[in-house]
C-alpha cells in the first residue's frame, strides 16, 4: 500500500494551480451519455473517482479517451442499461447514471453505491424525483430497476437539497416532455456547471445556483465541448495548509465566489487573504486566531471542508468549535489528529478545539478523502516525518498533489 512520508515545519512559498472539479466533472461524465454525439471535456482532473465513472460509462457501450486535461466520450451506441456492481460500489457518484440512461434508454439497473464512509446518504429523495417524472422503481435482486415508457415533466420538492438527487432529476427531465420545476433544489457551483453543460449540448435549464431550477425538455441533445470549473474544494485545501504551514503562496485557478464562507472564517481568523485576478493570495507567520464554524449545504460553509479545516484549528490561538450539520460520520479524522497531539473533544455533533502551539509527526491513517487533506495540512506543521496511510482516498479527489506541494517547497514524497 502507498504512503505518504512529509517532513513538517517548513513555510511554503510559491504557486499552486487548482485543478478541474471533481465533482462537477463526474456528473458531466455522466451526462454525455445522453447524447450519441462526441462530447469533449476540458479541465478534466485525472482523479481515480473519474477513472472509475470513465469505466462505469465505458461497460455501458460509450468510448472514452483521455488526451492531457481533456476527456474524449462518445456513447453513439448504449449496449447496457446495467451498471456493474464492482464499479459502483467503489464510487457513490456513480448514482448519477440514474437519470442520464432513464432519459436515453428509458431504463437504468444499478446496486447501492458506495464511497467514503462518512455517514447516511440516502437515494430515496433521488428515486422519489424519477417517480415524479413516470418512472417505475422496483427492488431487483440487489439492484434498483428504474423504468419508464415515457418522461413526463413534473414540479418536485426536494425534502433536502441533495445534490446527487438535484443532478439526477436535471439529467431525466432534460429530455422528458414538457416542464419540470425543482424546487429546494441543490445550490452547488457544481449544480450550475451541469446545467451549462446541458445548455451547451441544446437543453434549456433556468435557475441553475437558486433554489428553483426550471427545466424544459427537449427531444435530443447533441455534443459539445466543455470547460469544467475549478475545484474549489481543491483550492480551499491548499489555502488552509498554506495559512496553517505559513510562508507565502498563491493559489491559482480560483472562483472566489465559490469560497465566500471559507474566506470570511479565515479572514476572521486573522489569515491574511488577498484575493489576485482568478488567484487568491495567502501569506503569514502561520499564527492564527481560533474561530467557530458550522457546515451547513451551500452556500453555507461546506462539509468537504470542515476536515482540513479542523485540521488548521488545531494549531490556532485559543479555543473553537466546529459543528457538522451534514454527514454525522465526519469527524473520523479527530482521532488521527490527535495522535499528532492535537487538544480536540466531539460532543454529538460538535468539535471543541484547544489550539496547541505545535503538532508532533506521529504514522496516520486517512480514513476518508477529506481527512487525508486534513492529514496532510497537519503533517506539514508538524516537529519531524509524518506517514500517512490510506492514501488512495485521497488520490479520489486531489491530483498529483504531492507533486504540487513539493512545488512549494515542501518535504513529501509517495512510498
Amino acid at each position: 500500500m502507498n504512503k505518504f512520508l512529509i517532513k513538517g515545519g517548513k513555510p511554503l512559498k510559491g504557486t499552486v494551480t487548482v485543478s478541474g472539479a471533481k465533482n462537477a466533472v463526474l456528473p458531466i461524465i455522466a451526462a454525455s451519455l445522453m447524447t450519441a454525439d462526441p462530447v469533449i471535456l476540458e479541465e478534466a482532473p485525472d482523479l481515480i473517482d473519474v477513472s472509475v465513472m470513465t469505466e462505469v460509462i465505458e461497460s455501458l457501450g460509450a468510448r472514452v479517451t483521455r488526451h492531457g486535461s481533456q476527456l474524449h466520450i462518445q456513447a453513439r451506441v448504449l449496449e447496457s442499461i446495467e451498471a456493474p456492481h464492482d464499479l459502483v460500489t467503489q464510487m457513490r457518484a456513480s448514482i448519477v447514471i440514474m437519470g442520464a440512461l432513464l432519459a436515453r434508454q428509458g431504463r437504468v439497473r444499478i446496486s447501492h453505491p458506495g464511497g467514503c464512509a462518512i455517514g447516511s446518504r440516502p437515494i430515496n429523495w433521488h428515486l422519489k424525483g424519477l417517480e415524479a417524472l413516470g418512472a417505475e422503481v422496483r427492488m431487483d435482486h440487489g439492484f434498483l430497476d428504474v423504468k419508464a415508457q415515457a418522461l413526463k415533466g413534473a414540479r418536485i420538492y426536494l425534502d433536502f437539497p441533495s445534490v446527487g438527487a438535484t443532478e439526477n432529476i436535471m439529467m431525466a427531465a432534460a429530455l422528458a416532455e414538457g416542464t419540470t420545476v425543482i424546487e429546494n433544489a441543490a445550490q452547488e457551483p457544481e449544480i450550475v456547471d451541469l446545467a451549462n453543460f446541458i445548455n451547451e449540448m441544446g437543453g434549456k435549464v433556468r435557475g441553475a445556483g437558486t433554489s428553483v431550477i426550471h427545466l424544459e425538455g427537449v427531444q435530443e441533445l447533441h455534443g459539445t465541448t466543455h470547460t469544467v470549473i475549478p475545484d474549489r474544494i481543491e483550492a480551499g485545501s491548499f489555502l488552509l495548509i498554506a495559512a496553517a504551514a505559513g510562508g507565502d503562496v498563491l493559489v491559482q485557478n480560483v472562483i472566489s465566489d465559490h469560497l465566500k464562507p471559507l474566506l470570511a472564517k479565515m479572514v476572521e481568523a486573522g489569515i491574511r487573504v488577498v484575493e489576485e485576478g482568478d488567484g487568491i493570495h495567502i501569506s503569514g507567520d502561520g499564527l492564527y486566531q481560533g474561530v467557530d464554524v458550522k457546515t451547513q449545504v451551500h452556500p453555507g460553509f461546506s462539509t468537504d471542508l470542515q476536515a482540513p479545516f479542523l485540521g488548521m484549528l488545531s494549531r490556532a490561538q485559543g479555543a473553537s468549535m466546529v459543528t457538522e450539520t451534514i454527514f454525522e460520520n465526519r469527524f473520523m479524522h479527530v482521532d488521527e489528529l490527535k495522535r499528532m497531539g492535537a487538544d480536540i473533544k466531539i460532543e454529538g455533533r460538535t468539535a471543541i478545539i484547544k489550539g496547541v502551539p505545535s503538532l508532533t509527526a506521529a504514522p496516520v491513517t486517512a480514513t476518508d478523502l477529506r481527512a487525508g487533506a486534513a492529514l496532510i495540512l497537519a503533517a506539514l506543521t508538524a516537529d519531524g516525518t509524518s506517514e500517512i496511510s490510506g492514501i488512495h482516498h485521497i488520490d479520489r479527489g486531489y491530483e498529483r498533489i504531492e507533486e504540487k506541494l513539493r512545488g512549494l517547497g515542501a518535504e513529501i514524497r509517495r512510498v
